[in-house]
């Protein structure tokens, strides 16, 4: 059977385009030890399913969307699914004693987004002693440490982050020009996996286009990435560009470049999709947004969750689409927000309707 797509509006070239966006979380309610429960009213293919959803922190936009796509997809599917979430985005072992607890109750499909590569393998090994079976969403469990736990996840569904990069820097080698220039990175959390293989897809799309001037690391952080890029762009006063390896930081980034009076002058490519970054596309203080899916990650977390209970087989890895975001689609962007503008290819979509 070919491989399904969602409908919407119209079809782009490249890969579907979502902004995410920090909104309010439509149908599922949310207490203060980060915990929320989808809906399991309409009826679904997979009616027996049970699903537990950990997640990184709600103190981000990008994983209140997750969250979103999640109970939404439970909504419209009749899944009963209760989603924990960290307490932050850092709360490592906070997120590992969720799911410990939640390890030991009838749940019979674990979806999961852990903090870092290692923090919830000691559940998953719990998980995998009881035969059930685990979608590993976002960012990816460690291979190594997960089989020595005898508990490789069923499937993986994330987003390419060296793919990301590469389209940003593919975008700014087309901003250069013949004439090249310098430019600076920033990154995430230093050593993090993420961040990485963003970097890594940049300066492969950027090619000899450009000279990477400096690479540094912001932690996430949008004030630190401000300070960083006011650094940057004293010591080089002649800086075309900078690649931003999250939105949030990208939007600090800008505002060091509005302070030098330099917005126009000096470009700027982060990585997201957050809706504050794609309002400053439109409005032209940051140049381009890679833009990720998390709803669709959430969503069809919860579709490969319905198959496999269902005793489906799961594709082994399913790449989320990614779109570059330019002043060109900026609007229509933030209208479709948090879903894509056009079509993803969706392979759980198809199991779950056999």
């Amino acid at each position: 059977m070919p491989t399904p797509t969602r409908p919407s509006r119209r079809s782009l070239s490249a890969v579907a385009v979502v902004a995410v966006a920090g909104l309010a979380l439509a149908g599922c309610s949310s207490d203060s030890s980060g915990s929320s429960s989808g809906s399991s009213g309409s009826s679904g293919s997979s009616d027996s399913a049970k699903v537990a959803a950990v997640i990184k922190g709600l103190d981000n936009p990008f994983f209140q969307t997750m969250e979103q796509g999640i109970n939404d997809q439970s909504e419209t599917d009749g899944v009963s699914t209760t989603v924990q979430a960290a307490q932050s985005i850092t709360d490592t072992s906070g997120q590992a004693d969720k799911l410990s607890a939640m390890a030991g109750q009838d749940y019979n499909c674990f979806l999961l987004n852990p903090i870092s590569a290692t923090n919830l393998v000691q559940g998953m090994a719990q998980l995998a002693q009881k035969n059930v079976p685990i979608v590993n969403i976002d960012n990816p469990v460690d291979a190594d440490a997960a089989k020595a736990a005898g508990a490789t996840p069923d499937t993986y569904i994330g987003t390419d982050n060296v793919q990301a990069g590469d389209l940003a820097g593919k975008h700014m080698a087309e901003l250069l020009g013949s004439g090249g220039g310098d430019v600076a990175i920033i990154g995430g959390i230093s050593g993090d996996a993420t961040s990485n293989a963003r970097i890594e897809g940049f300066t492969q799309g950027l090619g000899s286009a450009g000279n990477v001037v400096q690479t540094v690391a912001a932690n996430w952080d949008r004030q630190n990435a401000l300070t960083q890029a006011q650094t940057l762009l004293q010591a080089h006063p002649d800086l075309k560009g900078f690649f931003v390896a999250n939105d949030d930081m990208g939007l600090g980034v800008a505002t060091a470049i509005a302070n030098a009076h330099k917005t126009g002058e000096v470009d700027v490519i982060s990585v997201d999709g957050i809706k504050d970054a794609l309002q400053a596309v439109q409005d032209g203080s940051i140049t381009a947004v890679v833009a990720q899916y998390p709803y669709v990650i959430g969503a069809m977390g919860v579709e490969a969750c319905e198959a496999a209970v269902a005793g489906q087989s799961l594709p082994e890895d399913v790449k989320a689409p990614v779109e570059l975001i330019t002043k060109d689609n900026a609007a229509e962007a933030l209208q479709k927000t948090p879903k894509p503008v056009g079509n993803y290819d969706d392979p759980f979509a198809a199991l779950i309707n056999q």
